[in-house]
């Protein structure tokens, strides 16, 4: 493991607090990359956002989905997790903490946005950075391929009707035009551009020169993960500095969320008799976010400054160090699950 996963809490830490004090003496820098954009789509954080998430999509693997079939339990967890629980919770949360306990510290806009930002979190499974979370849970490599491969498939038609349903019924207008561009930009376009990449470099089967890639291409996806963590908690550092309140407020129910959605996770893993080199894994995707995809889309749908943003980004803050967190109780709990094969 390298000292990017090692490490991974620190560099994000540091790139947030770069962020909130660069945005705090330069606003000005930041309102310039602000307005660089075309058609509600931020230019700069959109090529930050591919540098990320394009490596990751070039590991996924969709040939190994033809094996669905032989080892249905643990893709079953991650899917009712993932689309029939998560989205759902998430809305919910929202909704009661913003609408009921909080209602009378945020004005009703703010608090329609704040759940919008949670909305969008919560219908973005994880793609890349659960990679990390598999390899350090011991996750057998190639069933999270499989896992992440049908949940970025689903992802390209569920995403914005889902993202719609949920905002409408918290009476948000939903402009179907940005959604449906951000989930081909952020969703389709890298998983076509990954998977062309994968077949013209692994003609052989030999992974030789895929491996090779994708060794070249991980500096830039770290660069790609810290740059976009600095811009995005620059842009907020006014709103950070000014109703720290606010980032309280929103990592209460997304704390709630994040433990709640994985403990139902665990628990039905252990109940199903999954291996734990799976179970971790599906747990890891169900619980994390693909929070590349709710920040560019809550920007597209809000603007940079809205309470959608802010939410997505406090997503990025609650979401390290939880899942590190998660990763350690996994581990430690290894023992509770029979065994390591992949039968399930």
């Amino acid at each position: 493991m390298g000292i990017f996963e090692r490490f991974l809490s620190v560099w994000v830490g540091l790139g947030i607090i770069a962020g909130v004090f660069l945005g705090s003496i330069a606003p000005q820098v930041f309102s310039q990359i602000a307005a660089f954009e075309y058609a509600h789509v931020n230019i700069v954080v959109a090529v930050l956002i591919w540098l990320m998430i394009y490596p990751m999509m070039v590991q996924v693997d969709f040939s190994a989905i033809k094996d669905v079939g032989k080892k249905p339990k643990g893709i079953i967890l991650t899917l009712v997790i993932n689309w029939l629980i998560k989205p759902f919770s998430m809305a919910a949360l929202g909704w009661l903490f913003f609408k009921v306990f909080f209602a009378d510290m945020v004005d009703a806009q703010t608090a329609n946005e704040y759940i919008a930002g949670m909305i969008l979190l919560g219908v973005a499974p994880c793609t890349a950075m659960v990679f990390v979370w598999s390899q350090l849970t011991k996750g057998d490599a190639n069933y999270t391929l499989v896992q992440v491969s049908i949940n970025d498939v689903i992802m390209i038609f569920a995403f914005a009707p889902i993202t719609a349903f949920l905002l409408g019924v918290t009476d948000i207008q939903v402009p179907w035009q940005t959604l449906l561009l951000s989930v081909v930009l952020y969703v389709l376009l890298p998983l076509l551009a990954g998977a062309i990449t994968r077949t013209k470099l692994d003609k052989k089967d030999d992974h030789r020169r895929l491996n090779s890639f994708l060794a070249k291409t991980k500096p830039w996806s770290i660069v790609g993960l810290i740059a976009t963590v600095v811009l995005l908690f620059g842009f907020q550092a006014e709103t950070i500095l000014a109703k720290p309140q606010a980032i309280v407020l929103i990592a209460i129910p997304l704390l709630i969320q994040t433990y709640g959605i994985f403990a139902i996770a665990y628990f039905a893993a252990k109940k199903m008799k999954l291996p734990h080199n799976v179970a971790a894994p599906a747990c890891m995707i169900g619980t994390s976010n693909f929070f590349e995809l709710a920040v560019a889309v809550a920007i597209s749908l809000f603007g940079l400054h809205s309470g959608a943003a802010l939410a997505t980004v406090v997503g990025v803050l609650v979401e390290v160090p939880v899942m590190l967190s998660l990763v350690y109780f996994a581990n430690r709990t290894r023992h509770w699950f029979t065994g390591s094969d992949t039968s399930a």
